[in-house]
């Protein structure tokens, strides 16, 4: 047998050898450790994958200024290169830029709904840490490329289309590698907690995109998406280095499920409940790649035949040999719930999106702060959606009705944007607190289905022996909500320009509204499981 893991990340490997070495005769959970280290570089991944996504949305306000009109900034050197175009860019200097704005956000967008349910295909069939170093070395490329227009004078509105469809095409590499890879990690258990805790990764990014780009927006904004570009690429080499998407890589027993569970526990076994359950036997190592179906060479496979150990002949008799087989498009769209969560979905993201790429300008327009203060400003709503996605993983995990916590954040947000709406630009201090708990609102029914929903309903009893299903019902789910992400903002930019912001916030309450209907069969199904729940208490 081989003395070590196949393809096992480098970083890793250096980090186990020095604790080795430090601490030669002292225990380590190494489980607990990984976990904490898997939860670590996920967050940072994703965080890094809205970072780039939100410059745009600061940029905005500064594309469409009309620069005969205003003063530059004092941090800004007029000469005869930038005199006419220190400020606004051609083609978005035309009363049609909300329009061309939001053609841009619909090119991203749309590009990243189609791509979703491919890239959901593709990741359960690919090592996830090659998948998402790639997608990010991509996605920063993408990103710097759009900031590359200022400095070499671009002014075609087809090179800021192309752009932007290779970043949506790209960016789709994220969301289910960072899901499937939190999946193969993490039991059930309080799933929304956890799931909540560390989907603020989301609004984190958005906000250090929009800090970032507003640190430079009115001096050079270029540097608003090449600076993010830039610290994409460098954090999808440390995913390189450092991410294993699977225990079973480095050596781990994966979380075992719950039928699984009572079956040892039947048969006197334990295995499965140890508080560490890393190996480092290198004969228990291969025998639970074989187990789950990991690629091991041929003389490994010959002595695990022969292998006449319990534990391998105990799984064996548990699990089927097609365990490891993906689902197809259409069997996890058979999943219970799938459908209902991703229509669900598609109105929830339009709605969120529509602020992520909007609330700056709207912001500004609504008042009279500045680009910057505004991109400032709007970072509130991304603040509260970290408390929104933590207070939805809590309730849904206490309550157990995922599908009656969603309506309810649903049923708030109405009345909630039609108070911010109306009065939010009436002074500081009522915008501040209207954007935290319009954020909390808004993002936490959102990221509640696209994290702990995604994963249970990937993991669903009705798969049977089809375990690698995650990345697939992800795709689904997100995919058709990208649609609606894809819709709202370019709605936006056409209602905007045509009828006015107050028709924009109707438009979103409405969409609220069909988000919360696309539940009530799941409603009616949480409702009727608690009373049965009572009934027999």
């Amino acid at each position: 047998m081989t003395g070590t893991l196949r393809d096992q990340p480098r970083g890793l490997q250096v980090i186990e050898y020095i604790v080795s070495k430090c601490c030669p005769n002292r225990h380590i959970n190494r489980m607990a450790w990984h976990r904490g280290g898997i939860l670590a570089l996920t967050y940072l991944a994703y965080t890094c994958y809205h970072m780039t996504r939100k410059p745009i949305s600061v940029v905005k306000n500064v594309l469409s200024l009309n620069c005969s009109s205003i003063s530059p900034p004092p941090n800004v050197l007029i000469n005869s290169t930038n005199r006419d175009t220190w400020c606004d860019w051609a083609p978005f200097d035309t009363p049609d830029a909300p329009a061309l704005l939001g053609m841009l956000d619909s090119a991203f967008l749309f590009a990243y709904a189609a791509a979703m349910f491919f890239s959901g295909f593709i990741a359960e069939r690919v090592n996830l840490r090659y998948f998402l170093t790639f997608g990010m070395l991509a996605s920063g490329i993408s990103c710097y490329l759009f900031g590359i227009a200022r400095p070499y004078n671009i002014h075609s509105l087809w090179y800021f289309v192309l752009v932007q469809v290779i970043g949506g095409v790209f960016q789709t590499s994220g969301w289910p590698g960072v899901v499937t890879v939190v999946g193969n990690w993490f039991g059930k258990g309080k799933r929304g907690v956890i799931f909540g805790v560390w989907n603020s990764h989301t609004s984190l990014g958005n906000i250090l995109g929009t800090l970032l780009a507003a640190n430079f927006v009115e001096s050079d904004w270029g540097l608003s998406f090449m600076v993010p570009g830039v610290t994409m690429g460098l954090a999808g080499f440390i995913i390189f280095l450092f991410l294993a998407p699977n225990p079973i890589d480095i050596g781990c027993i994966p979380p075992v499920p719950p039928r699984i569970r009572k079956f040892d526990a039947a048969h006197g076994s334990d295995e499965g409940s140890s508080a560490d359950d890393c190996n480092n036997d290198v004969e228990d190592r291969l025998i639970y790649r074989c187990v789950y179906r990991e690629q091991v060479d041929v003389d490994d496979e010959t002595s695990l035949r022969s292998e006449t150990s319990p534990i391998l002949a105990k799984h064996r008799r548990v699990y089927n040999p097609h365990r490891g087989n993906a689902i197809g498009f259409m069997g996890a769209m058979a999943i219970p719930g799938v459908i209902e969560y991703s229509l669900s979905l598609f109105f929830a993201k339009l709605v969120s999106y529509t602020f992520l790429y909007w609330l700056p300008l709207y912001i500004s327009a609504s008042t009279t702060y500045s680009a910057t203060l505004s991109a400032d400003l709007s970072t509130l709503f991304d603040v509260g959606g970290i408390a929104g996605a933590i207070a939805a993983g809590v309730l849904s995990d206490y309550t157990g009705m995922s599908a009656l916590t969603c309506a309810v954040l649903f049923g708030f947000t109405v009345p909630m944007l039609f108070v911010y709406d109306y009065i939010g630009s009436s002074s500081m201090n009522i915008n501040i607190v209207l954007l935290l708990i319009a954020g909390l609102l808004v993002n936490g029914p959102y990221a509640l289905i696209t994290t702990a929903v995604s994963a249970e309903l990937g993991t669903h009893s009705s798969l049977g022996d089809n375990s690698k299903a995650l990345a697939t019902v992800t795709a689904i789910i997100d995919g058709t909500g990208s649609v609606g992400a894809a819709i709202g903002p370019l709605l936006a930019g056409l209602v905007s320009r045509w009828t006015g912001w107050h028709n924009v916030f109707y438009m979103l309450m409405i969409t609220d509204m069909l988000a919360l209907l696309c539940l009530s069969r799941l409603v009616y199904k949480d409702i009727q499981i608690y009373r049965q729940r009572r009934r027999a208490v």
